[in-house]
């Protein structure tokens, strides 16, 4: 299944996507959801970020090819950092490229969506509270970045493109993610190189804090991240999801 969420010129709801189509649900996702009886074409529907986190969870460093270009190790264990919710953008939505930063930098990723409240959960027992898994663009100010001002960096408005949809049958382990910027392929890498897969990095978080129904983990970025500049489009694929699309605008 594809969830999204979505508005037309009348109502915004959740359906699922069913070839060119939406098909409306009643309800949400993370309570009663069943079917409706509305089917409308895509071209018909705005596509809006498919989740309203409470927290945007990211982990850094945890593609095996962006430590090695870095020249940096390996972490033995998973650093996480915070993206706060105004940073989300939904797919077609700008990324507005700030005035205190000259290096903004696209990272494309999958991300995992929280089904039910997770606290303490072991990593086996993770998908039992998953709904299921989306495209993420984590964009960073690395200028901001290498002078240690991480949540600077992070925490711009725009800042988490999300979408389109959430793919609830996909193993968030093994499936190819790739950035294209104006057409030009830039990152191409798999879940495969994870240094922490999708499961651990949920329970290592749930050791922490508690996770909400809706809230967003973002596994890392593979090697290849680099600049973007008012104008550019860049796009994130990721098999089994779809594509996420975005223009850099400067404001």
């Amino acid at each position: 299944m594809q969830i999204v969420r979505f508005k037309t010129d009348t109502n915004m709801a959740y359906g699922a996507l069913e070839g060119g189509d939406v098909v409306e649900y009643l309800g949400t996702p993370w309570g009663p959801f069943r079917r409706g009886r509305r089917r409308l074409p895509l071209k018909h529907a705005v596509l809006l970020a498919p989740t309203m986190p409470s927290k945007i969870v990211g982990v850094e460093l945890n593609h095996r090819g962006d430590a090695a270009e870095s020249a940096r190790t390996a972490p033995a264990e998973p650093r996480f950092y915070l993206k706060p919710p105004t940073t989300l953008a939904g797919p077609d939505d700008p990324i507005v490229y700030p005035t205190l930063s000259a290096l903004v930098q696209h990272g494309a990723g999958l991300a995992v969506v929280i089904k039910r409240r997770c606290r303490n959960v072991p990593a086996e027992r993770v998908r039992e509270y998953v709904l299921g898994y989306t495209c993420l663009n984590d964009v960073t100010a690395r200028d901001l970045a290498s002078k240690g001002f991480w949540l600077t960096a992070k925490a711009f408005d725009t800042f988490c493109p999300l979408g389109p949809c959430i793919a609830t049958d996909i193993d968030p382990d093994a499936v190819a993610v790739e950035t294209f910027v104006n057409g030009e392929l830039r990152q191409s890498s798999s879940t495969k190189e994870l240094i922490f897969p999708t499961d651990e990095i949920v329970a290592r978080i749930a050791q922490v804090m508690t996770l909400m129904p809706g809230d967003v983990v973002a596994t890392g970025t593979p090697a290849g991240a680099g600049l973007l500049e008012p104008g550019d489009r860049v796009e994130v694929r990721i098999e089994g999801i779809g594509s996420l699309k975005n223009t850099v605008v400067k404001l």
